[in-house]
């Protein structure tokens, strides 16, 4: 099932220019508008969120926007310059999905088919792709259906920043949305609210030979473009500058077996080309081009540059199987679509000493069948509040992983978040006689304690005077855990006395 997500970035000329650094930035709590020409008139083509609250709108005459806005910024649209950084943004977003296209003037179109898995699935796919955006400074709004016709209209014309149509479902919400979404030129619009139709729904159960009369075949054809009865090909955008490799068959190829050998003559004429470049992939796109125009696309990433032929081999034709060649496949592209420089290395032979033993491939194979998100290794924080003190880092992550500072040892398993737990204790530094932890009561043979950990007041306020008083205790069956008391035991307001455990002990 193809699953195509459409990226919508509704001030992105406006956020554009604000991302400049220097004097061409405008200043960000002043309302800013681009101007156009609309003929002889100049008029606003783009407008920020602090413009379009004052009640501007594009389309609006210049001199009326200045006039009900003093002190109005205002700046010339560069249209040219707005093409040409959402082609930049699109080549970022190939870190998402190795098919990227720009939907020109304000988006882009992502075919994440088969890649959801590897982000968490799609919602937090599409959660992810809104926050690194919104961080970078930009608005933007996702939307994911089974066509880019369906999901550009989602994206556009409904209020959700995130929305995930389940496949099959996108003609019952399709049919409640304006003519707009159909991306049908305005004229034809107008044309049809003259006729009294309104909404998507009103259009698709019409007859279509009264409408293609009257106003063409775009109508019929953007319906089935949307509902998925036509295609509507994605040309995935490529950088000439990465390293990639081509192949065109006069013939068109199904089998698996002739897919896995033109996979390795593009490997090794793409290993080529990166050892020209002196880099190495860390991440490999094989996109298969079929003959219907449809792509479909292998994604393989890796935890350190590579170019071995072998290893990139074995790691693509693994995923063979899940390409579906359709009728057959006229055209497969090798691209890197993420490299970073690699030096050669000498190997080195020792009688004495053993060679470190490389896991680079075990790492990539996991992480290409599992994702990479699961596959990562804990590093310490400098940090003396327990659950701030750890935190994950990929494999080959250059961050000491030493442990713990300090005399107190610390449980080699920490739970996600400390579990409350009822007990017996005398106040204020004695530890607790029994407990009751998931419903069993554990009696306490013997405690160390207590260590005394404050909070963090340089980071938050409300941990000025928090306190937490832990102990290690050991059960009548042996188990020790890690528990502690939320407060110093005397004071009210250095915390709530509550007990809670927070790890086990081997």
């Amino acid at each position: 099932m193809v699953r195509v997500v459409s990226l919508y970035l509704p001030r992105w000329p406006t956020d554009r220019l604000r991302r400049l650094s220097g004097t061409a930035t405008p200043p960000i709590d002043k309302p800013l508008v681009l101007a156009g020409r609309d003929g002889r008139r100049r008029s606003v083509a783009a407008l920020d969120a602090n413009a379009s609250k004052l009640g501007l709108s594009v389309g609006m005459a210049l001199a009326k926007a200045q006039a009900l806005v003093p002190g109005l910024v205002v700046v010339d649209a560069d249209s040219r310059g707005d093409g040409d950084a959402l082609e930049r943004l699109a080549l970022w977003a190939l870190r998402f999905s190795p098919v990227v296209m720009v939907d020109p003037p304000d988006g882009l179109i992502i075919d994440t088919t088969g890649a959801d898995h590897l982000h968490g699935g799609e919602a937090v796919m599409l959660t992810s792709m809104v926050q690194r955006f919104a961080a970078a400074g930009l608005e933007a709004r996702a939307a994911i259906a089974d066509t880019r016709g369906a999901a550009h209209a989602f994206a556009r014309f409904t209020t959700k920043t995130t929305l995930v149509v389940p496949p099959g479902e996108s003609l019952p919400l399709l049919r409640r949305l304006p003519l707009a979404a159909l991306r049908l030129e305005p004229q034809t619009v107008a044309g049809l609210q003259t006729l009294g139709f309104e909404r998507i729904g009103d259009l698709i159960d019409q007859p279509r030979a009264p409408l293609t009369q009257r106003f063409g075949p775009e109508i019929g054809r953007r319906i089935d473009e949307a509902l998925g009865r036509s295609a509507e090909p994605i040309d995935p955008i490529r950088s000439p500058d990465l390293p990639q490799a081509r192949r065109v068959f006069a013939e068109p190829i199904a089998a698996a077996e002739t897919i896995a050998r033109y996979t390795e003559k593009l490997v090794i004429a793409l290993c080529a080309d990166m050892e020209t470049k002196g880099v190495g992939a860390r991440r490999i796109d094989l996109l298969f081009t079929r003959v219907d125009n449809s792509i479909q696309a292998v994604r393989v990433g890796l935890a350190q540059p590579v170019r071995d032929v072998k290893r990139l081999t074995r790691l693509l034709c693994d995923k063979i199987e899940t390409v579906d060649p359709g009728f057959g496949i006229e055209l497969m592209t090798l691209v890197a679509s993420a490299a970073e420089p690699l030096e050669h290395r000498q190997a080195i032979s020792s009688l004495v000493e053993e060679a470190e033993p490389d896991m680079s491939d075990l790492v990539d194979i996991l992480a290409n069948r599992v994702g990479a998100q699961r596959i990562y290794r804990y590093a310490s924080v400098e940090s003396d509040v327990p659950e701030r003190s750890v935190m994950r880092v990929s494999p080959f992550s250059s961050q000491p992983t030493a442990g713990w500072k300090g005399s107190w040892p610390r449980p080699p398993r920490l739970l996600q978040h400390p579990e409350p737990i009822d007990t017996m204790a005398l106040l204020p530094d004695h530890p607790p006689v029994s407990f009751v932890w998931r419903g069993m009561r554990r009696r306490v043979r013997r405690a160390d304690g207590p260590e005394r950990i404050f909070g963090e007041w340089w980071k938050r306020d409300a941990e000025m005077i928090a306190v937490r008083d832990y102990f290690r205790v050991e059960d009548d069956a042996g188990e020790r855990f890690w528990i502690f008391r939320a407060g110093n035991g005397e004071d009210a307001d250095s915390g709530s006395h509550d007990w809670f455990l927070h790890g086990i002990f081997a």
